[in-house]
């Protein structure tokens, strides 16, 4: 089983001819909406690829909040731990270019009202061997003391860098497994994104965890206190890479939750990372297990 705390919104997205600017109007093209979140997407993506999965999450009292919950429902998910707050859902405002490529502007919404009586509901009942994955779309107070709670449970805990705050570094600390992409990971760590093998095993081997960097189309690295391990991206001609990394955090939860070895279950979340470039949105584009399957 897998517990996911984190965010659920609607995705509110607009492809344009190229990204914009600060203070600059560019044309558009095509307007979607899509359910998404990194907490959701995440959820989703690890029922997709097999798992079976709770989510604790929060939705507002306006029209956006069935929209942003349907997949979820449709797909399984398990949704005993949803709050719903007077106000509006969590929104995404998204913009697309013509090479996939993507800026978002995050409106919390329902995700703001996220504490800690919600991350110790979730952590409720959970124990060692129990998959925990977490984001940065819910107020930290609420993230903090879900991994100090997996941490005294013996839970093992993935905590996925975005959006990265300022208080990330500390935090990722207390986390059995830190995900990040590259960008992420040269603020994790010391600001430069020189040597990358050699800055991810001196994280690893002084927090004593295990650090994975995606790295888009050159798939993916991990580095443990003893060992490190590459994994390659599937060759795609990518549409959007809106949610290809919460499909890898999904993905990757999913393997370990089955009892992948670490390798496998980067390879896998890798591949269907790359599948989820070829779909726009976030949850509409998440690849199903037989997809995945495939594709290996």
């Amino acid at each position: 089983m897998i517990t996911v705390l984190g965010s659920t919104n609607l995705d509110l997205i607009g492809t344009v001819s190229r990204l914009p600017g600060p203070g600059e109007t560019v044309p558009g093209g095509q307007f979607s909406t899509a359910a998404g979140g990194k907490g959701a997407n995440q959820a989703l993506a690890a029922r997709r690829a097999g798992a079976q999965v709770r989510l604790f999450c929060a939705a507002g009292t306006d029209s956006f909040a069935a929209d942003a919950l349907r997949l979820l429902r449709a797909d399984g998910v398990d949704l005993g731990g949803l709050k719903t707050f007077p106000g509006p859902t969590g929104i995404a405002m998204i913009l697309v270019d013509g090479q996939g490529e993507n800026v978002i502007a995050i409106l919390p919404g329902a995700n703001a009202a996220m504490g800690e009586a919600e991350a110790e509901a979730a952590l409720s009942g959970m124990v060692g061997g129990d998959v925990l994955l977490l984001q940065q779309e819910i107020p930290q107070a609420a993230t903090a003391r879900g991994l100090a709670l997996a941490r005294a449970q013996g839970v093992t805990s993935i905590l996925n860098t975005a959006p990265f705050l300022a208080s990330t570094p500390e935090l990722a600390k207390t986390a059995s497994i830190v995900i990040a992409n590259e960008t992420e990971f040269a603020l994790l760590a010391d600001g430069s994104q020189d040597a990358l093998e050699a800055r991810m095993a001196a994280w690893a081997k002084a927090h004593g965890q295990t650090v994975i960097v995606t790295l888009g189309p050159d798939g993916a690295r991990a580095a443990t206190p003893t060992h490190s391990i590459s994994v390659p991206a599937y060759p795609v001609d990518p549409v959007d890479t809106v949610g290809a990394g919460d499909t890898f955090c999904g993905y990757f939860a999913a393997g370990l939750d089955a009892g992948l070895d670490l390798e496998p279950a980067m390879r896998r979340a890798a591949v269907a990372a790359s599948l989820a470039c070829l779909t726009p949105g976030a949850q509409p584009a998440i690849p199903h297990a037989g997809q995945v399957d495939a594709a290996l």
